[in-house]
């Protein structure tokens, strides 16, 4: 699904931001952009966990989505 996809890419920018803040980081660069990274990463994270993980319901918002 289109959403899937959605997902799957933000994961990957997610891995992508904050293993560029780590190299950053290991290279002295200058620490506001370190941490806005990190924050970035850590929130698309979280983003991901609420559209995947299962509510009280038992069912995950995107399995939700995809039966529209």
């Amino acid at each position: 699904s289109d959403l899937g996809a959605v997902l799957s890419v933000l994961v990957l920018l997610a891995i992508a931001m904050l293993v560029g803040a780590f190299f950053l980081w290991r290279r002295g660069g200058p620490r506001r952009q370190i941490v806005l990274m990190v924050i970035a990463g850590v929130v698309a994270i979280i983003n991901v966990a609420i559209w995947t993980l299962p509510t009280a319901s038992g069912e995950a918002p995107l399995a939700q989505m995809q039966k529209r």
